[in-house]
């Protein structure tokens, strides 16, 4: 009995959405080579180490994956296993949980690893549970463009309802902290659990956005006065209160997180990082629908909460004006899921900006390049909106097959 011969690698060139088409290899079984990584930087060739460490927490929920780098780290290629999640034995430690460390000089927020892993976790063997913890952690919104984990957990996870999964999710804060010294850094911790496994996500029909009925943040200040928060809230009600009235926006203080500093007269030296404050925002809609923004006070200091509070409820006037019944930030979250469905037709409303942007267009060639079906578009009802059609190919869960 001859096997059939393991298909040959999908090539791609350079680092950037390295993430994405990562998660799409793993998510259908799809072996990929991505070369030319930053080839041409003489000073810092190859993956970075946020890719790296990513690269690292993919290996830890799969079981069987297979990763190879060349030798100056400009070539990886990566062989797709099964994702198993936390399931004992396969990367997990005692209590079934993944403790994923990140390295000080992470430049990237830690939404930049909890959006993949919430995009694998529904197709996992076992439950996801990951820990990540180190000096490399940072929970709000970051320079490099990476959303807050607040938001990732008031924005991102409610949509996940549409597809019929909602059960045991959960986003857990233990540790708080803005960017380090030269936004690389932050000593947090956050935890996220998601218990909540299928076969096939369930087609989903969003027409209508509906109109926004109330808006609800988290402002957060970071080893700095509390005074801060108060700021940043007066601040974005003063715009906000005169579209919505219902608006409530919750206030967190929190310690400077504590990280090893160690020095010659004291090895077990510590020291204070991820300093700073914070704001994220989420408006409802009257049919569910969830607009975000987010803004955080930069490392190197300098704008008054005032002026951060102010320009984070008019980022949010403008994702609710850019129409449709998903964000930017949500978009290929949703999109990518509709693709991996049922075999039927799902239909969404998106906003012509979201759609037209690079991110979605490019995520659109790499579910082609897949072989997942192409997009249907069409207008909307309203001017601004793109009726989206995307047929699911049924790629789906093949670990729950045999759980």
């Amino acid at each position: 009995m001859t096997t059939a011969p393991a298909p040959a690698p999908l090539k791609f060139t350079g680092s950037k959405y390295l993430v994405q088409r990562l998660v799409l290899a793993t998510l259908t079984g799809r072996p990929i080579r991505i070369s030319q990584i930053r080839s041409s930087s003489h000073t810092a060739p190859g993956l970075a180490s946020h890719e790296v460490s990513f690269l690292r927490l993919l290996d830890a929920i799969t079981n069987g994956s297979h990763i190879e780098f060349s030798y100056t780290g400009t070539t990886v290629l990566y062989k797709p296993g099964l994702i198993t999640g936390s399931a004992a034995g396969h990367g997990a430690s005692s209590g079934g949980v993944i403790r994923h460390e990140l390295p000080a000089d992470c430049t990237r927020g830690v939404s930049y690893f909890l959006l993949p892993l919430c995009l694998l976790a529904p197709f996992s063997k076992a439950q996801v549970n990951v820990l990540f913890t180190g000096p490399g952690v940072i929970t709000s919104s970051t320079e490099t463009g990476d959303i807050s984990a607040d938001t990732v957990r008031t924005a991102i996870l409610p949509i996940f309802r549409g597809f019929g999964i909602e059960r045991n999710i959960e986003l857990r804060m233990l540790r708080r902290s803005n960017s380090g010294k030269d936004g690389k850094g932050g000593g947090g911790e956050v935890q996220l659990v998601f218990g909540h496994q299928v076969r096939l996500p369930k087609t989903l029909h969003l027409m209508s956005a509906g109109r926004v009925k109330r808006i609800r943040g988290v402002a957060y200040s970071t080893g700095v006065a509390g005074a801060n928060n108060a700021r940043l809230i007066e601040a974005a009600r003063g715009v906000l209160n005169e579209f919505c009235p219902d608006t409530y926006v919750y206030s967190d203080v929190s310690s400077a997180p504590l990280i090893a500093a160690p020095e010659r007269n004291n090895p077990s030296a510590k020291k204070k990082t991820g300093l700073g404050f914070g704001l994220s925002l989420v408006a409802e809609a009257n049919t569910g629908v969830l607009y975000s923004a987010d803004i955080a006070s930069p490392p190197q200091g300098g704008e008054p909460p005032e002026d951060l509070g102010k320009k984070c409820a008019l980022q949010l006037l403008e994702s609710v004006s850019q129409g449709g019944c998903v964000s930017a930030v949500a978009a290929p979250t949703v999109l990518s899921l509709m693709a991996m469905g049922s075999e039927d037709v799902g239909r969404i409303s998106i906003g012509k900006d979201v759609v037209g942007s690079e991110q979605v267009l490019q995520l659109a060639r790499d579910l082609r390049a897949f072989g997942m079906s192409g997009w249907g578009l069409r207008e909307g009802d309203d001017e601004e909106d793109v009726v989206v059609s995307i047929v699911g190919k049924g790629v789906g869960n093949v670990g729950r097959k045999i759980a």
